[in-house]
């Protein structure tokens, strides 16, 4: 079963291109691992929000477990205006 992901950032005005390269270098890694369908980076007027999925639940986790070594920068901080939504969806 597909899975997918959608996470939406909002980061302040100052550093909205900074995360759309932050967003995009993410989607770059996990295109590169088996069972990423595919990984894309748009744009709201408030939010840069990433697109993922995966062909299973356990290509999503793998996933996820190898970004924690990958040199990417997902922290949270202060250049995010509010929290992040993720929401993990599946395929029906």
């Amino acid at each position: 079963m597909n899975v997918a992901m959608i996470a939406s950032h909002y980061p302040h005005a100052a550093y909205r291109e900074e995360f759309v390269e932050r967003v995009r270098k993410v989607a770059e890694v996990f295109r590169g691992m088996p069972g990423c369908l595919s990984a894309e980076c748009w744009l709201s007027e408030d939010a840069v929000v990433s697109i993922v999925r995966w062909e299973s639940d356990e290509a999503f986790a793998a996933s996820l477990a190898a970004l924690g070594t990958a040199d990417v920068d997902v922290a949270f901080d202060e250049r995010e205006a509010r929290p992040r939504e993720i929401v993990r969806l599946a395929a029906a």
